[in-house]
Parts: structure tokens; sequence; C-alpha cells
């Protein structure tokens, strides 16, 4: 087990060792450690390979020169300049809630950025404010649209963080697929298998191999297969890619530069980077804050009180599980899997740096 701490200074080092800033390599670290803390270490220090690897063949710019290149009173494209996604991401999210405070609403479309970590941080950074916060990314072209093998989509996030009075915040995270890439690279390095209707193989046959990726095969929109919905997470996923490639004027669908090795990087290019959207809305543009909470409040309430089906758990509010993760798992430790520990060790040994690989 490692603490918060140890890990979050361990990554601090790790970027500024790659030429970020202490600021930049500070938001970045914070946005892996959340991802460990809420439970979702798919996101966590498994990816931190991925960028470094990234970084090694020039593909992220560790000093970028992040700014607005189109804006309105209450919206703004920003070109993130290859930069680290959390970076470009961090600084998107902060323009939304300024041009929230002044408007109303505030909305960004960014391109020119690369992965960037959970959406819902950046959407609960809204939370602070008394604001509703939305974000949305495209993401690795491994996804393909209901009836196709062709890999076109990714798994394409959406997060909405809406704060409530006396009840925790809903913050409801989810991407457009049955699965995250990242879980899938979790469950590869543990041995195992994943259920049938996350995956298939190139020739589009239904598959549980997690590496099946590798092989040319292909994840599954939302749903699985058309009996089940999946036409309905396609047109979920269309729509996070066009709000953050085609209305910022990134890189979208199949075009998107991917973040794993083992996807090729294609010389044709529609846009810059990897796009992303973010939203921050005013409650009191709509009505009282104090008013609005105290209905979130009853509305979250309202679907506690569900009745479980026979042998179910109680019902849970979108959010629950990660806050009760984020307060377990500070307290008891992060777990790194032996494997992901391993790459931490190698790459801290190229930069120069101390792992300590734990039992």
């Amino acid at each position: 087990m490692y603490t918060y701490d140890y890990l979050l200074e361990f990554t601090h080092t790790v970027f500024i060792k790659m030429g970020c800033s202490k600021e930049d390599a500070l938001n970045t670290s914070k946005v892996f450690l959340a991802a460990e803390l809420r439970g979702l270490s798919s996101h966590g220090m498994l990816r931190i390979k991925d960028y470094y690897q990234l970084w090694k063949s020039n593909r992220i710019n560790t000093d970028p020169n992040i700014r607005i290149v189109h804006e309105t009173p209450s919206t703004a494209v920003v070109d993130g300049d290859g930069a680290i996604g959390m970076v470009a991401a961090t600084k998107s999210m902060e323009i939304a809630i300024e041009k929230s405070e002044k408007c109303g609403s505030g909305w960004v479309s960014t391109r020119g950025s690369n992965h960037f970590g959970i959406a819902g941080y950046y959407a609960m950074m809204a939370l602070e404010r008394e604001m509703i916060g939305i974000t949305m990314t495209n993401a690795n072209p491994l996804v393909a649209p209901t009836y196709s093998i062709s890999r076109l989509l990714g798994t394409n996030p959406i997060a909405v963080a809406i704060p409530s009075d006396k009840q925790p915040p809903f913050v409801a995270d989810f991407s457009t697929t049955p699965i995250a890439r990242g879980k899938l690279a979790v469950a590869e390095k543990k041995g195992e298998k994943t259920l049938f209707g996350y995956v298939q193989d190139k020739e589009g046959k239904r598959s549980n191999e997690p590496s099946i990726l590798k092989e040319g095969g292909s994840m599954l929109t939302l749903g699985g297969d058309y009996e089940h919905g999946s036409h309905k997470g396609y047109c979920l996923s269309a729509i996070v890619d066009i709000f953050s490639a085609v209305l910022s004027g990134a890189n979208f669908g199949p075009y998107v530069p991917p973040s794993v090795a083992y996807l090729p990087v294609l010389d044709k290019k529609v846009g810059e980077g990897t796009g992303h959207f973010f939203g921050a809305m005013r409650i009191d543009a709509f009505q009282p804050a104090e008013t609005f909470k105290a209905k979130m409040d009853q509305w979250i309430e309202t679907f506690r009180e569900a009745k479980s089906a026979p042998g179910m758990p109680a019902v849970k509010i979108p959010g629950d599980l990660e806050r009760e993760n984020e307060e377990i798992i500070r307290n008891k430790g992060i777990q790194i899997i032996p494997a992901v520990a391993e790459e931490l060790k190698e790459i801290a040994s190229e930069l120069g740096m101390e792992f300590e690989v734990r039992e």
C-alpha cells in the first residue's frame, strides 16, 4: 500500500523531470491521484507510462502556450499547444467558470490537447463556485459504431457535477462504452478475462480477451449490440466527439492522436490534437442557489428511498461509490498492481529517481 502523499510527491517529481513547471506538474499529479482515491485506478498510476512514452516520443509539450483563439462573452475556443491533457483541461475549465461568473454560463471547446484523466475532476471544479460543471472529451479511436468493425470513436466520457446543500453533490462520470479502456488494461495486467459485450475481435466476433484491441479488435458502444441499445451509446459518443473536436477544431473520430503504443499515429490530420468540451452554469442564473440546493437534497433523498430489488444493495446516487472509495482508500492506502509498480520503478530509474515496489 502507498500513501496519497508518497504517490503525489513521486508523480509531481516525474512530471517536473519531464519539463513541466511545478504548477503544471502538481495539477497533473492531482488528477492521477484523484482517480486512485475515487477507485478509478484505470485512470491513475497505470497511465503514467502512457504519458512518459508520449513525452519520450516528443508528442506532448511540457512547456505549452495555452491560449484562447476565439471568444465571445460566454464562450471560448482554447488551443492547448500540445499540452498534457490535465494542464489544458484545468485551464479550460477555469475559463469556463470565469465566463459563467460574468454571464451565467460559460462554455469552452478545447483543441491541441491530449488525454486528460478522469472527466469528473474538471466537472467537480465548478462545485466550489456553486455551479453545475459539465465535461466531455474524445479519446483513442478504439470503439466501433453499431454494426461496424471500424475503430472510429473513443470511449468519449461525459461528466456532470451538481451541487446540493446537506447531501453530497451529484457527480455522474461515465464513458459511452460499457467499460473504460483503462479497465481493460487493468484486467490484462491481472491476467483476467473480461465480460462478453465489451469488446469484439477484428472480424466482429464477440470476445472476452482484454488484449484483443492489440490484435485489431475494437470496443463496443454502450449497450454492446443493437438489441441492447448500442445505437444509443453510439449517439452519445458521437455527440461528445462533435462537441469536443468538430466545434473546437481538434481531430475527430479515427484521427484522434492515440495515447497508447499499439495504435499507429496517422499521417492525416483533420484538426489539432485531442479535443475536450467544458461547461459551467451558475445556479443563481436560474433560481436562488439555496432554493436549488434544497431541492437537490430533496431529489437525492427521494432516490435514496427507492426500494431495492430482492437481494440487491441500497440504491446509490451518482458519485456515492466514488466518494465512499475516497474515504476508504485515503485511510487504508492506495494499492498498485505489481506490474504497474514495476513500470513506475523503471520510469523512475530512467529519470534518476527511486520508486519503492511494495508487496
